[in-house]
């Protein structure tokens, strides 16, 4: 009966259900027309006749003969290569995260150990630099960058949003390096270890959760940037966000609407992955960084 009555649906279980449910359906709900109507032509995606057209593929079938085409991939993909955007973003999110995890497990496990007052104003100029609008700071690099012609390349975009990045890793990785208590690295060093091998071969394995978290958001930061990647590459060296902004074109030039669409679900398709891959490592991580050791 105790289980029974456990089991049983409350009105407020009912509600809560329901506007879970509902929530659910209108964050999806973007992304889910975007992927059906990502295999349908121009005119029924964006149909001021009737919007069924999106659902039927009426003008699909009359011009492909099909109600479903894969002209929108063929072009995003092939015609206008947009696997070379996505091997650029590749390489930026990579070594943006690569960097900014290094320097941010070094730098907040430095500050959270050490002692002395000047890690907090460290820690408090680092938050009024995440603050800034990220086009402030990129528009203070613009002249040095021409001077010394990195202007459009790949490296100076990854500098740049390592930059960005690094006051959000420090601060990060400092909350999960200050809930694991110092006891683990003196015992550690009693044993034989010095600084370096207590951090490396001892809290990093207990704080990997976080990293993990601290990563994925890196990985976000870089992975959908347009500012940056708008301002310091060159046309030949876009990342996949400014090349689906070409895509759709501007007032005076016809865009290429639907490889744009082919192309957002391209670019959403990865993270969907990556968080089914890492969710456990992503739900430790974020609350591991709400408990103290």
């Amino acid at each position: 009966m105790a289980r029974k009555a456990e089991t049983r649906m409350t009105p407020l279980k009912l509600f809560s259900f329901t506007m879970v449910g509902l929530w659910l359906l209108i964050a999806a709900f973007p992304f889910l027309w975007t992927f059906w109507g990502s295999f349908k032509v121009q005119a029924d995606f964006l149909s001021k006749a009737d919007w069924m057209n999106a659902v039927r593929g009426t003008n699909t079938l009359e011009q492909t003969g099909s109600t479903f085409t894969g002209q929108g991939y063929y072009g995003a993909w092939v015609t206008e290569d947009f696997w070379f955007n996505f091997k650029n973003t590749s390489i930026v999110v990579f070594f943006t995260v690569v960097i900014s995890l290094t320097f941010g497990t070094l730098g907040g496990y430095a500050l959270a150990r050490s002692g002395f007052r000047y890690a907090f104003w460290i820690l408090m100029a680092a938050l009024v630099f995440r603050a800034m609008p990220h086009i402030t700071l990129v528009s203070g690099y613009l002249l040095w960058f021409f001077e010394w012609n990195v202007w459009g390349i790949l490296p100076t975009t990854i500098i740049v949003l390592v930059a960005i990045n690094q006051p959000f890793t420090l601060w990060m990785l400092h909350s999960f390096f200050k809930n694991i208590p110092k006891d683990m690295d003196e015992s550690a060093m009693v044993d034989g270890c010095t600084r370096f091998q207590a951090f490396r071969h001892v809290i990093v394995p207990v704080m990997w959760p976080g990293v993990i978290t601290t990563g994925l958001f890196s990985f976000l930061l870089a992975y959908n940037d347009f500012t940056v990647a708008v301002m310091l590459l060159s046309e030949e060296n876009e990342t996949i966000i400014p090349a689906i902004n070409s895509f759709m074109g501007t007032t005076q030039v016809e865009g290429k609407v639907m490889y744009a669409v082919a192309a957002v679900v391209s670019a959403t398709a990865p993270l969907f992955v990556l968080i089914l891959f890492f969710q456990r490592q992503i739900v430790s991580g974020l609350t591991a960084g709400a408990v103290k050791g």
